[in-house]
């Protein structure tokens, strides 16, 4: 994914092609940050975009333990 200049709009097809490459992305395990500093924006942009996308955020602290029963 090409590094977008912080700021800059991103609409229509563009917007929607971000959302699906870091919905995919998240799911595959990449965290919010992770993903926010590969293209250059910030955390609060990143996290919009997947709520956008339908994508199913992640508690925090990653993923999940199962207890030991």
């Amino acid at each position: 994914m090409a590094e977008l200049k912080k700021g800059t709009r991103v609409t229509g097809g563009e917007r929607d092609r971000l959302a699906a490459d870091l919905k995919r992305k998240y799911d595959g395990g990449e965290s919010i940050r992770a993903l926010a500093s590969s293209t250059g924006r910030s955390y609060g942009f990143v996290h919009r975009m997947l709520s956008e996308s339908g994508a199913s955020l992640r508690g925090r602290g990653g993923a999940t333990r199962r207890k030991h029963s």
